[in-house]
């Protein structure tokens, strides 16, 4: 299937939003993560990432990053684009605290709090 990361990140944050409302915490915060990291790959494609069209995937290893490891990589493009100065993240270590790893963590772990 090809890539739409703009879809797929807004599908994942509605989807994460009804989670939380549903008091789904571990989920809601997992989606929540791939929503972060599929908006941040739509805008590094924006701001020039390379694309290997045939393999569905970021040219670069570097690239191919989750939300936790991206920031720098999307810092770089960003720092190289004209339009990079409207979507300065509003902090850094923004994602130190999630991990796509914690999909297999027990739902016990998560709060409200952690999820938003």
């Amino acid at each position: 299937m090809p890539a739409d990361f703009l879809d797929a990140h807004e599908r994942h944050w509605q989807d994460a939003e009804l989670l939380l409302a549903h008091q789904r915490w571990a989920n809601a915060d997992h989606l929540y993560g791939m929503a972060a990291e599929c908006g941040l790959k739509r805008l590094m494609l924006v701001f020039g990432m390379t694309w290997d069209s045939g393999k569905q995937r970021p040219a670069r290893q570097y690239d191919r990053e989750h939300a936790d490891g991206i920031e720098a990589r999307y810092e770089s493009y960003r720092f190289r684009h004209w339009l990079g100065s409207r979507y300065a993240l509003p902090a850094t270590g923004l994602f130190s605290d999630w991990n796509v790893a914690g999909r297999y963590a027990a739902r016990s772990d998560f709060t409200k709090e952690h999820a938003e």
